[in-house]
């Protein structure tokens, strides 16, 4: 039906989709031309935690029915592609309407939240205390929609009002509402693994057959959050990451020294950038499942 940034998504029979995780990695909202072998694997590996992390604890519905590649009809599989290819890679879910909206948490001052706060003293319209350093911690979690864009273009903050503009205001507080106490009791479970999940993003959607918003996609992985090692945590300062940080910093460089800028296509890739990144999606990956 559409390739995503990182999943690609097919039709399945009885109102499901099959969600295959590759291996492509993006950053800036730009995929790269160099994949990160094994990446597809953690991501699906990290995501079905969570989810039924997330189901287990009352928090929210999701998406997932199933990880199973028996559960793909045979029909489905055409030219080279088995079913071995796609083991660890694949989520079928109930097939929604998307909410138009990312639902974005910030625990720490980091990122674009960052970058607004400097110049503003707000976060997404959220007032700020003075004094703030990068990487301090928020007061309490916040919740700072953005735009959910189509691959290639970028997603922009929003605040709330505009959110609710969008898709409605009962909505938007259902989706506030779940999207922190997500965040909050992801965030303890990381901490006792001595992970800090400084913020992280989640997508909604709303079933074919009706009813409230449910999780779509993945949830607190590498690709959608910034993990830092609690044991290193220093604001005022970058933090160490387990997370896409490590690539942002790398092209980050490129860009200042004018070699790229943030437009497709990315650069290729040298092997000591793939093979940290993934190291460091492994370790996350370890410590939280």
């Amino acid at each position: 039906m559409r390739r995503g940034k990182v999943r690609d998504v097919y039709d399945l029979p009885d109102s499901r989709l099959l969600i295959v995780a590759s291996d492509r990695i993006s950053a800036f909202d730009v995929v790269m031309p160099t994949p990160v072998p094994g990446k597809g694997r953690l991501l699906t590996r990290l995501s079905l935690f969570w989810l039924r992390f997330i189901e287990s604890r009352g928090l929210a519905t999701t998406h997932l029915l199933s990880d199973s590649v028996s559960d793909i009809p045979v029909s489905a599989f055409k030219g080279s592609t088995r079913a071995i290819d796609l083991e660890g890679r694949v989520m079928i879910g109930r097939k929604c309407t998307v909410v138009p909206i990312e639902c974005v948490v910030r625990g720490y001052l980091e990122g674009s939240g960052w970058s607004e706060y400097k110049n503003t003293g707000t976060v997404c319209g959220i007032a700020l205390p003075p004094g703030l350093r990068q990487c301090d911690r928020l007061p309490q979690p916040i919740f700072t929609p953005a735009t959910k864009e189509e691959l290639g273009k970028h997603d922009e903050n929003i605040d709330f009002a505009t959110a609710c503009a969008k898709v409605g205001e009962p909505v938007m507080n259902k989706l506030r509402d779940m999207s922190i106490a997500i965040y909050n009791a992801a965030s303890e479970h990381a901490r006792l693994r001595g992970i800090i999940i400084a913020d992280t993003k989640f997508e909604f959607g709303i079933p074919e057959s009706g009813g409230d918003p449910i999780v779509i996609d993945e949830a607190l992985t590498p690709d959608s959050s910034r993990f830092w090692p609690a044991d290193t945590y220093a604001p005022g300062k970058a933090q160490r990451s387990f997370d896409k940080q490590y690539l942002r910093e790398y092209l980050q460089d490129l860009v200042d020294r004018g070699l790229w800028n943030k437009q497709a296509p990315g650069p290729e890739l040298p092997e000591s950038i793939v093979s940290a990144t993934l190291d460091k999606y492994r370790e996350a990956c370890d410590r939280l499942v």
